[in-house]
């Protein structure tokens, strides 16, 4: 099912990750996550007639949910040969 095949993608990347940096992959998962995670994002605000970008903190369970999701599609847009499945969708 989808299970298998994202581990399979992730265990694949992780394999790669150690054996170009020599790093262990959690950690690098982790500082990439850090790397990319949102503290604030604008949400409209109407005031009057006119719409105003606001900006407004993220709530922790967003900046995760946000920077997983910004590190998928960014694999995607890579145009990096991987020894397998490329994960597209």
């Amino acid at each position: 099912g989808k299970k298998s095949v994202a581990e399979k993608i992730v265990y694949n990347a992780f394999d790669r990750v150690e054996a170009k940096i020599k790093r262990a992959p959690v950690e690098v998962f982790h500082e990439a996550l850090d790397n990319v995670k949102p503290s604030v994002e604008v949400r409209s605000r109407r005031v009057g007639g006119a719409t105003y970008q606001v900006p407004v903190e993220v709530r922790p369970e967003r900046r995760e949910a946000l920077a997983i999701r910004w590190l998928i599609t960014a694999a995607r847009g890579r145009n990096e040969n991987t020894n397998g499945r490329t994960p597209r969708r």
